[in-house]
């Protein structure tokens, strides 16, 4: 089955404390509310420690038009994807020899936080020597579960062409989306909680000969994978898009609908395949916020300790939308976990959507 060999983070300039954002929050929304120290508490109990922004916090106390924004993120984007796939096919954790560009047959390009066309892929393919053939998969509006679905796709193509070596790119600059005058509690909220981040995976079919390149004992092959939309939830998460950018549309019940919703998903999804929960080792968990973590342990009834590597990312980065599983994933591809070993990857997304992929080490 294809496998996941290697993954990569960059990481943008700026590392924010969330004392400072916090700070910066209450200045900026003290006038709208009245309980404005009662929802600031969402900044601590977040545990949210630091974020990385692609600029400095200065940049975010005047006003910028969406066209400002969105040449920040089209130049952020290229920058820090191309250092992303240098990283990812040069990485010698994973790898025993560096990938060379022209070997790649596809990149998915996923983001959600910024427009570009020609694609930000195509953009790096002019700055990195990748075959002109290279096949271009861009995917755009699938916010926090973006990641996982590039993976899905990424894994079917790898099905269909056994010989093949892809990457997924995401791209993910929640900061540039910040709108200053947009003063409700979504926003709010999203400023606690949303940072910029850029990783980069590779995915290799059967064919490849990827035992001559990939470092680890055993690397996690996708055996199986699974898109759900929720019927009538477009209004529980994604933008409104007015002229001056992208709001956010965060509802306050997405850990209620993830304590009533997922388990029926998941086992369904894991019965397909005749695997029982109790049967999996590790919870690849996209760290949508604390809440959505505890409400994970709460509907699957998984130990929390399952969640801990997912946390450690919440903590030390925030939520990165499509990106956020990729530092996930790297961390447990840097682990020594025995063979045949299951895992379970998740993402939850505007639609409202989930996507599962079902791991087993190799």
């Amino acid at each position: 089955m294809p496998a996941i060999i290697s993954v990569s983070e960059a990481i943008p300039p700026f590392e924010i404390s969330q004392d400072h954002v916090s700070a910066f929050a209450k200045e900026l929304f003290t006038d709208s509310f009245k309980d404005i120290e009662r929802l600031l508490k969402a900044f601590q109990n977040g545990k949210i420690q630091k974020r990385h922004f692609v600029k400095n916090m200065e940049w975010f106390k005047v006003d910028h038009s969406f066209e400002e924004k969105n040449k920040a993120y089209i130049e952020a984007a290229v920058m820090l994807g191309k250092e992303a796939i240098v990283k990812c096919l040069h990485n010698a954790s994973f790898l025993k020899v560096p990938i060379s560009y022209n070997e790649i047959d596809a990149i998915f390009f996923i983001s959600t936080t910024g427009i570009s066309t020609p694609s930000i892929d195509a953009r790096i393919m002019n700055e990195l020597a990748f075959n002109p053939h290279t096949k271009r998969v861009p995917i755009w509006g699938l916010g926090c579960a973006g990641g996982a679905a590039g993976l899905s796709r990424a894994y079917e193509y790898c099905l269909a062409f056994p010989k093949a070596k892809v990457i997924v790119l995401s791209v993910e600059l929640c900061s540039l989306t910040f709108q200053r005058n947009d003063l409700s509690k979504s926003n709010l909220i999203g400023t606690s909680l949303f940072a910029d981040g850029v990783a980069c995976a590779l995915i290799c079919g059967d064919d490849s000969g990827r035992e001559n390149f990939s470092r680890k004992a055993t690397s996690p092959s996708i055996l199986a994978t699974q898109s759900t939309l929720m019927e009538n939830s477009l209004d529980v998460m994604g933008w409104e898009i007015r002229n001056s950018g992208l709001f956010v549309i965060f509802s306050r019940d997405i850990p209620h609908i993830i304590e009533g919703w997922l388990k029926p998903n998941v086992l369904s999804f894991l019965a397909k395949h005749q695997i029982e929960l109790d049967q999996i080792n590790h919870f690849i968990a996209h760290p949508g916020g604390k809440k959505v973590l505890d409400a994970y342990v709460k509907s699957l009834g998984i130990p929390s300790s399952m969640n801990e590597v997912s946390l450690e990312v919440l903590q030390q980065y925030g939520n990165m939308s499509s990106a956020t599983i990729f530092y996930v994933l790297r961390r447990y591809l840097e682990m020594e976990i025995p063979e045949n070993a299951l895992g379970l990857g998740t993402a939850l997304g505007p639609g409202f959507s989930s996507e599962l992929l079902l791991l087993r080490w190799n």
